[in-house]
Formats: C-alpha cells, structure tokens, sequence
C-alpha cells in the first residue's frame, strides 16, 4: 500500500511525488512515456531552446545598430535540435535521479483507475491511499476535412531541419499559436495566424494583444482574426484552405500548424469511479484540488484553465500537501503567464476588461519602455509595464508586461500581490538603474498619478 500515488510523470507528478515524499509518504509515480511529460520533452523547453535561436538570428541582423557589422553565414537546423534534445535529455536525467533520490518507486505502464484506491497498471494493480492525477495535455487535431493530410504538428517544428515554405496556423491565437508563428518566422516561414476570436491572445489584456499584433505586422506575420478554418485540399503548391467569416477567404501554403492542447483524461476509468468532468474533458476540483471523489486530486492541463507547467508544479504542492492531511487552498489568481514571442508577454491576475466586468472601480498605470534607460540603451523600447488596481485601496489586481525580460519581470507582479502589496508602496519601492524593473515601480506611480517620468495627466 502506497500513502500516494501520483499517475503521470510530467512536471506536476513529479512535483508532485517529492513533496509528498519529503512530507513522509510512501509514493509511487506512474508514467507511460518520458519523464518530464510534454513541458521537457515536447513543450516549454524545446520551444525555447528553439525561440532563443529565433532571438539570436534576430540580433545578428541587428548588429548594425551598434555598429557591429555581422552576417548569418548558415543556419543548421541539426545543431538546433541536437541541443533541443540534449538539453530535454539532461533535465530528464535531473528528474530522474531526484525521484530515485527521494524513494519514489517509478512504475513504467499506462494507468487506469479501478477504484478510487485502486490503479492498475499493465494488469498489476496497486492500492493507495491518496491519487494526484497529473496526465497533462495532448495534441487536439480538429475535425476539418484534409485537415490531417496537410498537419504540422508541434512535435514536428521541434525536430525540423528543413523550414516550410508557409504555414497557416488557426486555432484560438494564444500563447502556443503565437510562439509557432514567431518560431516559423523568425526562420523564414510565411506565416498566417488566423483565428475565430477578434484579436490575438484573447485572454491576456487588450492592450497586450494589440503590441503582439502590431509586432507581427511589422514582422510580415499576416493576422487573418474572425475567420474559422472550413476545409483545406491539396493543391500544386500545398495546401489550398478554404477559410470562413463574413466574407471567404482562400490561403494557399505547404504546410498547416496543429498547435491545439486538449486534457489527456480519455481511458483512465475517470468516469467509472464517478469523478467529474467539465465540458472539455477536463477535470473539475475544488479550491483544494481534490475532485468530487473523496481522496482523489488532479492538477495541471488535466483540469483544463491555462494549460501551463509552472502552474501545474504549483498546484502539485498543494495536492501533494492536502494529500497528507493538510487543507490549503490554491492561489489561482497568482498564476503568471510568460509568452515568448519577439516582444515577451509576462502577466498575472485579471485584465483591464476582467476588472471592469466584475464592476470593480479601477485605477490603470501605464509606463512605456520608450523612456526606460536600460531598453533606450538597449534600443528594446517596444512595449509597456501596465498595472491595474483597485481605485480605492490600491490593491493590485493585475500586471500585464510587454518588451524585453517580460517574462522575468512579471514575477515582482506575482509577489506583490501574493504579498498584498499596493500600488502605493510598489510605488515607493527602489529598483537599480538602468533596469527594465524601474519601469514596473513607474506604472505604479502612473496609477498613483504621481509618475515622475511622463507627462501630468
């Protein structure tokens, strides 16, 4: 008898396994392919070695504005994925060795749950006390006549050595579509982006959305937004596709980009021991993370929401915790959000339109990385740090980045509102200069109406 078994080895399950082993379980931790789950192998850190190539092309090509006059002499797309897969291989490792370290027992096979106690894996089944289940995400191929025929998966742009020509992406332009287009490119792709939603990133802030499009128009990324992908048929250059809104559309390119995640929860007896599903498949859980049956928690791209590792580590302590008696409930509202397009997107907490929907007064800074020193310096001045707050106590309700170091820089947006900060003390707060961070205390005085850097409102 394990006190918890974890079912999946992604970045969650294993998070998952050593907190409750370092909490005094016996843990066993079940996975069916690689350690590491698509986030190591398939997802964040491939994608990234990949964009840190993008971003290097770019600046060589930039070079000139320092006065460096330099050239892109070859572009050797094996080199690229043997340190794509080197660098998975060594984290892989890593993870490994540290679950071998902390006792738990790695059970190879596909599990199913045959009662709330009770997995079976490969015919053998193994009882526990507590279940986290961690199965993550899989690739969602819609039902689109020739859709198939022509798909580029995202696994496939990972292992490329040879660039396609065009792609057309659709799906919903979030984070995953807009990193592909930005990859492709950056290569030399011609890139559709093309969704059904009015803007690009529809879930981060208007104002975020229209920096990242007006980057990709720049950058010859054509936004092809209100349009839903009808069919697509062979034809002698690739693929024809027949796109649908007010008005059809046709969109001929060699290749189209399946970027579209659904929960993996198909075939693992959810349903039979009565664990409730939401519409998409994924998982429902309280504020504590554990399901509708007793003992049983989930976490990470199984219970849908965002669909990001860093939450689903997070969220693995908290089960992991709750699964050895404690109670804690889950801070959903300080999950960040990082995109690393050319222009990198860092946000936490609810948007400027989320804000007012809910009928919350507000109080919106804005400061531009246009007369931040560092990024003036650095000639990286697209883009903003924005904060919204609440008018009346300064409670900040969400920071939304764009520019340079985005991604890093939203994490003093996570801890200030972990710690319920306000905009008054972010305000009062003191960064090193020249730094991208000066900016972040800047908004806050904006919001403040006391910014000393911009013009009186």
């Amino acid at each position: 008898m394990h006190d918890v078994m974890v079912i999946g080895g992604g970045s969650g399950g294993y998070a998952g396994a050593i907190r409750a082993s370092q909490l005094g379980a016996k843990v066993a931790l079940v996975e069916a392919a690689e350690i590491g789950g698509t986030c190591v192998n398939r997802g964040c850190i491939p994608t990234k070695v990949w964009l840190r190539a993008a971003y290097l092309l770019e600046w060589i090509r930039r070079a000139s504005e320092f006065g460096i006059n330099a050239s892109v002499e070859q572009v050797d797309l094996n080199a690229t994925v043997a340190r794509k897969s080197g660098v998975s291989a060594d984290i892989r490792m890593g993870m490994e060795g540290l679950l071998g370290n902390n006792g738990v027992q790695v059970i190879r096979g596909k599990a199913f749950l045959k009662s709330p106690r009770e997995v079976d894996v490969g015919g053998t089944v193994f009882e526990a006390r507590k279940i986290i289940i961690a199965t993550g995400s899989c690739l969602d191929v819609a039902d689109i006549p020739g859709l198939e025929e022509a798909a580029l998966t995202t696994d496939q742009v990972l292992e490329m050595t040879q660039v396609p020509s065009s792609v057309l992406i659709w799906g919903s332009a979030g984070p995953i579509e807009v990193e592909m287009a930005t990859l492709l490119n950056a290569f030399g792709s011609k890139v559709y982006l093309a969704t059904d939603c009015p803007r690009i990133l529809p879930r981060e802030d208007h104002d975020t959305s229209q920096r990242i499009a007006q980057a990709f128009r720049e950058n010859q990324v054509e936004l092809l937004p209100r349009l839903a992908l009808q069919s697509v048929q062979k034809s002698k250059g690739g693929y024809t596709c027949l796109l649908s809104g007010k008005k059809e559309q046709n969109v001929e390119v060699e290749k189209v980009l399946v970027a579209s995640r659904k929960p993996n929860t198909a075939q693992l007896g959810l349903e039979e021991v009565g664990v409730r599903l939401n519409e998409d498949g994924s998982i429902w859980v309280n504020e504590q993370l554990e399901t509708s049956v007793e003992g049983l928690f989930a976490i990470g791209d199984a219970t849908g929401g965002w669909m990001l590792s860093h939450a689903s580590s997070s969220m693995a302590v908290t089960a992991a915790e709750n699964a050895m008696g404690k109670t804690n409930t889950f801070p959903f509202h300080l999950i960040p959000r990082g995109i690393w397009t050319s222009l990198e997107v860092g946000a936490v907490g609810l948007s400027e339109e989320e804000a007012e929907k809910q009928g919350v007064e507000i109080e919106v800074g804005d400061f531009p990385y246009s007369i931040d020193g560092l990024a003036m310096c650095r000639n990286e001045m697209s883009g903003a740090v924005k904060i919204i707050s609440d008018a009346r106590y300064g409670e900040i309700l969400g920071v939304h980045i764009v520019g340079a170091n985005a991604v890093e820089l939203v994490g003093e947006g996570v801890l200030a509102m972990q710690l319920q900060a306000t905009t008054r003390e972010l305000a009062k707060s003191i960064r090193v200069h020249p730094t991208f961070s000066e900016s972040v205390v800047d908004s806050a005085r904006d919001a403040e109406n006391w910014a000393l850097y911009l013009p009186r409102r």
